[in-house]
């Protein structure tokens, strides 16, 4: 240095400096270091700050005046800087020779300027609005200019005149202007032109904030304030970065996926190339093919690896996401690194600080320096860490996004055998909690390096400070570590399960929650579930005992490892005096050991949890990626790759219509998905449209449903709507074609639904129909309506391709071709009379079940086989078609000039929505919701708890202070006396505080848990009784939600919550209690400081409680559209709809997004704002702890500094709890609110209950009998007044008919009382219905469904879940209603399992199974609803009859499709528009020519 300063100006001078009240530097050390500083930051920075300009370009912006100031200052600082150059230039010619830093320092700090008015310029053309390079530079160079502007000062006014004028001039100028550039920099220029800020109507302020916003978060406030005056709403929200989107999150990770597998499969096929095997298939039967389909067909070879070592490499997904994700993720890990190093500097400057209070005669200003040191590196640890967070959390959000994105994408192309493997329930599962998990994570990874290296830097001070001594605490510590890590391993994965399968039971139980009310059977699965959720409880209550263990290690740990090393290091040697600066610094060094050590055993547990989770998201994946799995082998078709495959050779000619036959189970259904799968490998996108047998309709308007995405065109909609006989309904429904249709279409009847899909293939023009028996559902005339008007020959699909799959034999002569299917082969091809005279099973089918059928259509008494009769009938047919053309063409020509007259009066009836809107709660949460929470707990408990940690508090303050204490003997000489008592009661004191601890965390569980079996039973028990309206017009996904989050809210977060507030809650306190004691003054600035604190918190809370409630609105669609599109696949995949479904759910996921990254931003913000008082806080303990040096001991003053380093934690948590508390009790809220809904009536009344036997005769009178679906609806059933009288030893039998939504239906739920009366009543055997118990009325009358729904569990389970009934008895039901064989061939028999919804078996069989539990109940009373309609004739036929045999001496009323059912009962009672039109015997009915007759005459059973 002195070759640069000269020998005149010494650098370093201490006695100036350090041991003086007026301290200064020498001027060879201002010229040096303090001029060199701020630009070796600059010509460091700028190559790669360039270098990341080049690439980023946001577009240029135009000059502003602000700019060319800054750009003014920057050449103005340059004159100024060389103006110093040339003057020493200048002096060199004088004569007056200057050492050489006077060269050096200016050209050094022109060129520097120079470069910075060149990076001000290049910004401005990259579109950089703030730069943080330019900011911190000038904020250097200020720092650095402020000594040598104090010291040219104090110069001046020690001499008598300037002596270097010039120089003090041009420092001043350069100050100044320095100045300026730091005042410009904060502010910040305009948005660069046509940037996407500009369109967006509501951008995130993030993109164009400031430096200094960004680093504080400040872009936040204003949402933060806008949040405070009124609650926020959808609307408030800013637009996502495009950054964050899933159009960019998700083809990113997909992509990396991609890579993987093509990795994983070269990988794959090199393994396979060196050694392979072969085996044949294992042989499973399932139903669709009934047996036997795999014995005759070629063997299947399947290839296996004999050398498990070589198994191939798999792909990980988690290495896929590492790889999308990683490099945003490590700057976030780069910020981390900074903010454990500086850690470790407050403990030092701690010490330094207790050092100072010990010495006498000390310069005043190390205090204070020492005082704003600590507080700017904890400001500066605070900034750093919330920057680290953001970065962490953003990319968890980006995770979550491209989970959902790519497991959404996957499920449209799912395969059957991944469908059978998993529920709905578990994919939506899947995408919900682990997509979250897999977010959590990514903000705990960096612990994985942090943890270690914290603990090894805390170490290696620690040993500095008490010498080897410290191995005795880090002993406990090590031996505390595994015990964290079994706890938290030991809790989570049992509880999983638990849960998983309670969500699946309950999503079943809401699906069929019709079917159990009118079986009376809800007792049976809320007991289910009640059983499921013990276990659930006791893993749960296991957990908390644990977790009450762990909170103990976790709070005892820093004192028991404190308690050890002091004492340790006390006994070893006589010389060893615990004074304060060991003691503190120690004690603050150990409590900075305690997150680490306790967050390791976290991660790593949730490290194991992800990585299994994510091998499940994974198969999901995998399973789900194996895109279509119809192999076809010489036509061969298998649903699952183990079953064994369908055999089929077709050939359609274009343009005609074929036929498909069989019984059921036969595989008709299983050729529709083969061909499905296939056609969209051949013929690409939109060529196919698909009917399915059970008609899938998306929760949207009606219109919408048709439309199903293509654009509206007037006349042929209309024209699609005739065809599809929809008109009428239209005028039925309230809002006409924009009626809102509930999930799975509920306010539709069977028939609109396939009407409704029907339509949508009719609509969407395609070139190939696959209609899988769209006729069933549907009456017999308007099936003849649909058949001619749209399949048939001369229907509007004419010309185009058409596969039909049907059970009506009367439309077989009119199809060009046929297709007799036999247990999954093709027996027969050809046409209707080549069938006939090839007289194998097809012509055995007819004779056999069909003869009445054909010879009453064909007039022809013996010679149906006869071409004649058949060329009659086809002669009729055409006549007939041609009438009902020109009457259609009428009707059309009346319904166009109608609907003109409609549109120019234009006014649409104001439709009610079904389903509700869920609302989002606003506004404080109400005290009373605290109340309810704590009363759950248990009053009296709540009180115990708070009291058990005011005690453990004080346990904790009291061992710090008798610390203390035991330091100032080190003072006063005193130490060898009393070694043995000091530790002995600061080891009492710190052994009390632990297991108040345990004992406070002990209750606080069982309070929780006891709340939370409480809530959930109460929940449960409420929607068991909620009445059928309710769950018509609520999604099952919206009371779906309560039962999985917020009940999992109750379970697990809300007590985790409580623990944590009350935790920080009482620390905090605590701190301010100590602060106080030590130096009374501190209580001043405690108000302003709370002030601020509160407000601050009210800020926060009601802007994140607000997000947070907008955050879980907005997710529960995710997951209803995620569900709703499983169902729909194949419907979806039909008709080419991919990427518009795709694109909804990025919507849907995007819109929740919105509020979520806000949510995180509102904790930064918090963040920063609430450390900064924590901060504050430890500032003025410093200060006031110098100030009070005299009177202070250094025991004290370690306390309290140690103290108030601790607080800043606890008060940005304890804010953060409040939050989490309010958001979190809104789930008792929620649940409360659904526990609360309106009851039906009661299961049973005691003084009412109608006798056992009850009904004998089976009489059932309706007496002017009205009936509404909901309050303010219009009536279904009006003014019905009936008697069915039955004689004692005959069957009475009833045939209901009428138009889809005449009410039939409606007549059933009454007689179940699903549907309470309006008016009048129904009374059985003199007992009036109303006034008995549901169960009691409901366990009399026995009812086979329209739907036949199935629950998971073993076929036993479903047919008698109470189990009253025998083995016996169950195999005579199973045997009369045909499905013995099928059962006795299955290896479980009865214990056969049914998958969710009964998907295993076909649908025909699912209607067998619930014939079989009405013979197993055998009442009185028989209801049989549609249920004839999914079933080919052969099987209707034997459904007939049993019903004939095995309820002979019962009332039966039957809702018939197919009038040749009900042509020999009894009486028919014909229903229209909710009232009663006839009531006779049929043959009366026929002779009167009324609505009967015609209907009859549609169906060709009358003349």
């Amino acid at each position: 240095m002195e070759r640069l300063c000269g020998p005149d100006l010494p650098f370093w001078v201490a006695n100036e400096t350090l041991h003086t009240d007026r301290p200064n530097l020498p001027e060879c050390f201002q010229l040096s270091v303090l001029s060199w500083l701020p630009s070796i930051y600059l010509w460091a920075v700028s190559p790669v700050y360039l270098f990341y300009l080049k690439r980023n370009n946001k577009g240029y912006i135009m000059m502003s005046i602000m700019n060319r100031f800054k750009t003014v200052f920057g050449l103005l600082l340059w004159i100024v800087c060389w103006a110093d150059l040339f003057y020493t230039f200048h002096e060199l010619r004088q004569g007056l020779s200057r050492p050489p830093i006077y060269f050096i320092t200016p050209l050094v700090l022109g060129m520097t300027m120079l470069l910075a008015t060149f990076l001000i310029q290049f910004e401005r053309l990259r579109g950089v609005q703030s730069s943080g390079v330019l900011f911190i530079f000038w904020f250097l160079s200020v720092l650095c200019a402020i000594v040598p502007f104090r010291s040219k000062i104090l110069q001046a006014s020690s001499q008598s005149e300037v002596t270097d004028k010039l120089r003090f001039t041009t420092f001043y100028f350069y100050f100044g202007m320095v100045v300026c550039e730091l005042i410009l920099c904060c502010f910040n220029e305009k948005p660069p032109l046509f940037s996407n800020v500009v369109t967006d109507p509501n951008p995130c302020p993030e993109s164009t904030a400031g430096f200094l916003s960004k680093l504080t978060f400040w872009w936040f406030t204003s949402l933060a304030i806008k949040g405070y005056k009124m609650p926020l709403q959808a609307k408030d929200l800013w637009s996502l970065n495009h950054r964050d989107t899933s159009k960019v999150m998700v083809p990113k990770l997909l992509k990396e996926w991609e890579k993987e597998q093509a990795k994983a499969k070269s990988h794959c096929e090199q393994s396979l190339s060196s050694q392979a095997a072969y085996s044949k298939p294992p042989q499973l039967t399932t139903n669709h093919t009934a047996g036997g389909g795999g014995e005759s067909s070629p063997e299947e070879v399947e290839v296996l690896l004999s050398n498990q070592k070589s198994a191939p490499r798999q792909p990980s997904f988690l290495r896929a996401l590492i790889k999308a994700f990683g490099p945003y993720f490590l700057i976030g890990s780069a910020y981390k690194l900074l903010q454990d190093i500086i850690t470790f500097v407050n403990p030092q400057l701690l010490r330094l600080l207790i050092a100072f209070t010990k010495q006498k005669g000390v310069p005043d200003w190390w205090g204070y320096a020492l005082a704003i040191a600590m507080f700017f590196t904890a400001l500066l640890q605070t900034l750093i860490l919330h920057h680290q967070f953001q970065y962490c959390f953003v990319t968890g959000m980006n995770v979550r996004t491209a989970v959902i994105g790519a497991i959404y994408r996957k499920s449209l192309v799912i395969t059957n055998a991944a469908k059978r493997s998993s529920t709905v329930g578990e994919i939506v599962n899947l995408m919900s909690v682990d997509a979250q998990r897999f977010m959590d994570l990514t903000t705990f990874l960096n612990m994985l390096w942090s943890a270690p290296l914290q603990i090894m830097l805390a170490l290696y001070f620690l040993w500095q400070n008490l010498g080897p001594s410290v191995l005795a605490g880090v002993a406990v510590m090590i031996m505390l570590i595994p015990f964290n890590a079994v706890i938290a391993m030991k809790t989570r994965v049992e509880q999983m399960q638990y849960k998983d399968a309670r969500i699946k039971l309950m999503n079943e139980i809401l699906n069929g929650i019709k079917v159990l009310k009118l079986y009376a059977w809800e007792n049976s699965f809320k007991e289910k579930v009640l059983a499921i959720r013990q276990k659930e409880l006791s893993v749960l209550r296991k957990t908390a005992y644990l977790g009450a263990l762990s909170t103990m290690a976790w709070t005892s740990a820093p004192f028991l490892v404190a308690l050890t090393t002091f004492a340790v290091y006390v006994t070893v040697d006589e010389n060893n005096v615990l004074d304060a600066e060991k003691a503190f610094v120690s004690l603050s060094l150990f409590n900075i050991l305690r997150f680490p050590l306790n967050m390791l055993p976290q991660v790593i547990s949730s490290m194991v949890q992800v990585s299994m989770r994510s091998s499940l998201s994974y198969h999901c994946l995998w399973s789900i990626f194996s895109y279509f799995s119809v192999t076809v082998v010489n036509g061969k078709f298998t649903w699952a790759k183990e079953d064994p495959p369908v055999l089929i050779n077709v050939m359609v000619p274009q343009g005609s219509l074929l036929a498909v036959v069989g019984h059921v189970g036969c595989g008709k259904s299983s050729l529709i998905s083969a061909l499905l799968g296939e056609m969209e490998k051949v013929e690409g996108d939109g060529s196919v449209a698909y009917v399915p047998q059970q008609a899938w309709i998306q929760n949207a308007t009606l219109r919408d449903n048709i439309l199903f995405g293509r654009p509206y065109n007037e006349q042929k909609y209309r024209c699609v709507l005739d065809a599809c006989a929809l008109t009428p309904d239209l005028q039925v429904l309230p809002g006409g074609d924009m009626t809102e249709i509930g999930e799975k279409g509920i306010n539709l009847s069977g028939g609109q639904r396939q009407r409704v899909s029907l339509a949508r293939a009719l609509y969407s023009d395609a070139e190939v129909y696959l209609l899988d028996d769209p006729l069933s559902a549907v009456d017999a005339h308007v099936s003849k309506h649909i058949f001619d008007n749209l399949i048939g020959p001369e229907g509007v699909l004419k010309g185009k391709t058409r596969i039909l799959v049907t059970h009506g034999i009367s439309f077989l002569p009119q199809v060009d071709n046929i297709m007799v299917m036999v247990d999954g082969r093709v027996s027969e091809m050809g046409s209707y009379q080549e069938l006939l005279k090839q007289n194998g099973a097809f012509a055995e089918f007819l004779r056999n079940y069909s003869l009445d059928d054909i010879v009453e259509e064909d007039e022809a008494t013996g010679t149906h086989f006869s071409l004649l009769s058949s060329y009659n009938s086809a002669k009729k047919m055409v006549e007939l078609v041609s009438w009902l053309c020109v009457i259609l063409f009428f009707s059309m020509l009346l319904q166009r000039i109608y609907s003109k007259m409609r549109n120019c009066s234009l006014t649409m009836p104001l439709v009610e929505k079904l389903i509700q809107a869920e609302t989002a709660e606003t506004g404080r949460v109400k005290t009373k919701v605290y109340l309810e929470y704590a009363k759950a707990v248990g009053p009296l408990l709540s009180v115990l708890i708070c009291f058990l940690y005011g005690c453990q508090s004080a346990a904790s303050i009291g061992a710090n202070v008798w610390l203390s204490q035991w330091t100032n003997d080190a003072s006063s000489n005193q130490t060898q006396e009393n070694v043995h008592m000091r530790v002995g009661v600061y080891a009492a004191l710190g052994i009390a505080q632990g297991i108040l601890v345990m004992i406070s965390s002990f209750t606080l569980a069982m309070g929780n848990i006891g709340a939370a079996r409480k809530l959930h039973f109460n929940l449960l028990e409420n929607k068991v009784h909620t009445p059928q309206s309710f769950f018509d017009t609520t999604p099952i996904g919206r009371i779906i939600n309560r039962f999985s989050k917020d009940i999992y809210v109750i379970d697990e977060a809300l007590p985790a919550t409580v623990l944590m507030f009350l935790g920080t809650f009482f620390v905090s306190l605590s701190t301010m209690i100590v602060i106080v004691s030590s130096t009374p003054i501190f209580a001043v600035v405690i108000a302003p400081l709370a002030f601020v604190y509160i407000f601050v918190q009210r800020f926060y809370v009601a802007t994140s409680r607000q997000l947070k409630r907008l955050e879980s609105v907005s997710r529960s669609p995710i997951y209803s559209h995620f569900s709703e599109t499983i169902t729909g696949s194949s419907v979806i995949r039909a008709y080419g709809r991919h990427n518009a479904f795709v694109l909804m759910s990025d919507m849907k996921v995007d819109e929740n997004q919105k509020s979520y990254f806000p949510g995180i931003v509102s904790n930064r913000w918090l963040g920063v704002r609430i450390e900064f008082i924590g901060n504050c806080i430890v500032l003025f303990a410093a200060l006031f702890a110098v100030t009070g040096k005299e009177n202070l001991n250094p025991g004290l003053v370690g306390l309290s500094v140690s103290y108030a380093l601790q607080v800043t934690m606890s008060l940005n948590w304890m804010v953060r709890m409040t939050s989490d508390l309010e958001n979190n009790i809104v789930a008792v809220e929620r649940v409360k609110e659904y526990s609360e809904t309106k009851t039906e009536a009661p299961w049973e009344v005691e003084d009412k209950k109608p006798s056992s036997e009850w009904p004998m005769q089976g009489n059932v009178e309706f007496n002017d009998y009205s009936v509404r679906y909901r309050e303010g609806l219009d009536l279904v059933l009006k003014n019905i007044t009936l008697k069915v009288i039955s004689d004692h030893c005959l069957s009475v039998q009833i045939g209901i008919v009428g138009r889809t939504g005449a009410g039939k239906s409606s007549m059933t739920l009454c007689l179940f009382r699903l549907l309470e009366a309006a008016a009048g009543e129904i009374t059985i055997d003199d007992v009036k219905i109303a006034e008995i118990g549901l169960h009691d009325l409901r366990s009399k009358l026995t009812i086979i469904p329209q739907e036949p729904v199935l629950f998971s569990g073993t076929l036993r389970m479903n047919l008698d879940p109470f189990e009253k009934y025998t083995d016996e008895d169950v195999w005579k039901a199973l045997e009369h209603s045909h499905l013995q064989k099928f059962v006795s061939n299955q290896p479980a028999k009865l214990e056969l399992e049914c998958s969710e919804g009964g998907e295993n078996l076909s649908v025909g069989q699912r209607q067998l199974v619930c014939l079989a539990r009405a013979l197993l109940r055998k009442t009185r009373i028989l209801i049989l609803d549609e249920a004839t309609a999914a079933i080919d004739l052969e099987t209707d036929d034997l459904i007939q009859s049993t019903i004939r045999t095995q309820f002979e001496d019962c009332t039966v009323f039957t809702i018939a499709h197919r009038l040749n059912t009900i042509m020999d009962y009894t009486r028919v009672l014909v229903l229209d528009k909710g009232q009663i039109a006839e009531f006779d015997s049929p043959t009366n009915l026929l002779s009167q020519r009324g609505i009967f007759y015609g209907m009859a005459k549609d169906a060709g059973l009358a003349q």
